[in-house]
This record gives structure tokens, sequence and C-alpha cells, in this order.
């Protein structure tokens, strides 16, 4: 019983995902977060001291942020559970509105229809609000492979890792302990993307944030590369081409994860990722990922959805059959 409750909540929270997207103007965890992190990111930044002593207010700002993250879900799940269907109600709106699976889409969407349309400027605009770097310098193929490392990157952290730990929270404690753990690791991702960058002021003080992410995303991002590779297949794209470059490529990047979701989306779709960019007007070599087996074309955009479909549809079908032969 309490496996197909979990297949219930979780299907019902993907099924929303897919007809609403982002929650939007309801409350969403994810922002009640970050305000968690700048209260406690003002009560612990150190300004300048040396590295130690930096690193340390870092693992303590994690330790406070996860502690508080996972009191106010532990507290509001208990707070339901007083009420006949309320509890499986806020489950699953906690799972739905950790997802980006839509989102993932909707935001890179009008940068196709931009392109399809010949409107470099569009595109450019539409692009700008999805990734950091800057547009104004890039052509169409610039603008595609842009959007196409948006959707293969991101359906990690953003899709799969989510899905991941919903699997392993269940496993390790039941529904309650899913929701528990995706937004821990939820809590995790927020703090990396607040916190963990290499500037001067999150350097030594977002190190512990950056490599807890790193730590969260090691597993997911593995499996995730090879379901999507494994997902291209079912979809008719070319099994061995998709597994080559991503055995080959996955660890051509700065992070140890990034590159595993790029790579294989490379290798499927037979164009090059990758290569850097301009970001503040100043260049970032990266390595290539995937081989120049042709051109980037709009298209791509709309196949790289395609291929996160079936990544989402493959991993959780693997992940219910696991559980199920647990149960």
């Amino acid at each position: 019983m309490a496996y197909m409750d979990f297949v219930l909540i979780l299907g019902t929270a993907l099924l929303l995902d897919v007809l609403l997207g982002d929650p939007g103007r309801l409350p969403h965890p994810v922002a009640g977060i970050g305000r968690v992190i700048g209260f406690w990111e003002a009560c612990l930044y150190p300004g300048k001291v040396e590295r130690r002593e930096g690193r340390r207010r870092g693992v303590l700002l994690c330790a406070a942020v996860l502690a508080t993250t996972a009191a106010s879900v532990g507290l509001l799940l208990l707070g339901a559970s007083v009420a006949p269907g309320a509890l499986f109600a806020v489950e699953v709106y906690l799972l739905y509105a950790a997802l980006a699976w839509r989102s993932l889409k909707d935001e890179t969407l009008p940068v196709a229809t931009a392109l399809f349309r010949g409107d470099l400027d569009v595109a450019r605009s539409a692009l700008s609000r999805v990734v950091g770097r800057d547009t104004d310098v890039l052509d169409e193929a610039g603008m595609v492979r842009a959007a196409v490392e948006t959707v293969a990157e991101n359906s990690v952290d953003g899709v799969l890792s989510v899905l991941f730990f919903a699997a392993l929270g269940y496993a390790a404690g039941g529904c309650v302990a899913a929701v528990l753990s995706v937004w821990t690791f939820k809590a995790v991702s927020t703090l990396d993307s607040m916190v963990g960058y290499e500037d001067e002021r999150y350097r030594d003080f977002g190190w512990a944030s950056a490599r807890l992410d790193d730590v969260l995303n090691f597993l997911p991002a593995r499996i995730g590369g090879l379901v999507a590779v494994l997902a291209g297949a079912c979809l008719g794209y070319p099994l061995l081409q998709g597994l080559r470059v991503l055995l080959r490529d996955r660890r051509k990047h700065r992070s140890p994860n990034s590159a595993h979701g790029e790579s294989a989306f490379a290798g499927l779709l037979g164009i090059q990722l990758g290569g850097g960019g301009f970001y503040g007007g100043v260049f970032e070599e990266r390595p290539w990922l995937g081989d120049a087996v042709r051109d980037p074309e709009p298209e791509d955009i709309l196949r790289a959805h395609a291929l996160l479909d079936a990544a989402v549809a493959l991993f959780v079908l693997l992940a219910l059959l696991a559980l199920h032969g647990l149960a």
C-alpha cells in the first residue's frame, strides 16, 4: 500500500508539472529557502578573513540552512497529517514545486520560436533570461548550443536529481522521507546557486555549498547521462554514438557533474556543445563536447525537449521498478 501511495504522489506531481509548469504566484518553497539563505548569510558572512575561517563559516551556513529547511518541511508535513487528505496534497505540492521539467522547456521554447521566424534579436533577448553568458554576440548556431546546453545540464539538477532523491528518500523511510529528502537536496542546490561562486565574496564562504552540491549530484548525473543515452536510443538516435561521446567527454568540465548531460545530448544529436562564451565581456574558454557531425539548427532545441521527456519517463520507470523490487 505504501508503494502505491508513493506512485500516486509522484505521478500526480509529475502530471501537475506537465500541465501547469512552474507554480508561478503560488507559495514556492525555493523562494522561502532563498530568504532563509539570505538570513543566515547575513548572520554568518565573515567579511575579509583567512581562508580557513571563511570555509568554517560556510560549513555553518550549510548546516543552518539545511536544518532550517528540514525543520520547516517536517513541521509542515506534521501539521498536514492531522487532516484527512491534507498530507497527500502537501506531499504532492512539495514534489511538484521541486520539479523544473516543464519550465526547462518553457524557458527555451521562445528561443526556438524566434529562431524559426528568423528574428535573432528576439531570440537573443529570450535566451538572455535563461543563460548567464553574453547573448548579443551569439549567432544562430551559438544560441541553439546555449539553449540545448541549458536543457541538457539542468536535466540533472532540475529534474533527475529530484526524482533520484524522491526515490532514495522513499526507500529509506516512506513518502514523508521522500519529500524531506527532495527538499534537503533543493536547499543544497539553492545554496550553490546563491553562494557557490568563485568570486571574491564567495570563494571561501560558498566553498562548502558548491562541494556539497557536487556530492549530491554525483550519482544522479552519471545515472542521468546513461538514461539519456538509452532514452535517445528509444527515440531512434544513435545509441553507440551517444554512449561514445558520453564516455569520452563527460569529464570535460570544471564541474564534476555538468558535462554528463551535455555530452549525452551532444552525442545523440550529433552536434558540438560547449566551446566557451563571453561573460561580462570576457571570453571564458571551455572544451568542446561532442562531434561536429552537422551544424546546430533551431530544431535541435525541440529535439532536446524530446530527449528530456524521454529521459524523465525512462528514469521514473526504472526508479519505480527498482522500488517495487525492494517492496
